[in-house]
């Protein structure tokens, strides 16, 4: 019966720890984006201009590598529990 709390509430932990993560990375990514429009604004640009470059570089961002960099925010802890329960069982 331990290891079924072990694996739900380490599963709620994780997933908390992934939406903080996840949500942190976004505010970090769209904030740069931002400053990079407000420090080199093209000619002539409005506001439609900036929410669509803002929106572009998210949508990239989406599709890029550091996302999906959050997903070991599950597998190394799972990883490392499991070594250690099969060290400690080993012997």
């Amino acid at each position: 019966m331990g290891l079924v709390y072990l694996i739900v509430f380490g599963f709620l932990g994780l997933s908390a720890i992934y939406l903080l993560i996840a949500t942190y990375s976004r505010s970090v990514r769209r904030e740069k984006l931002e400053k990079h429009w407000d420090a080199h604004p093209p000619e002539g640009a409005d506001a439609a201009d900036r929410r669509a470059y803002i929106e572009a570089g998210m949508a990239a961002y989406h599709r890029g590598f550091r996302r999906k960099l959050i997903v070991l925010v599950y597998v190394i802890p799972v990883i490392a529990v499991a070594v250690i329960i099969y060290l400690t069982n080993a012997n």
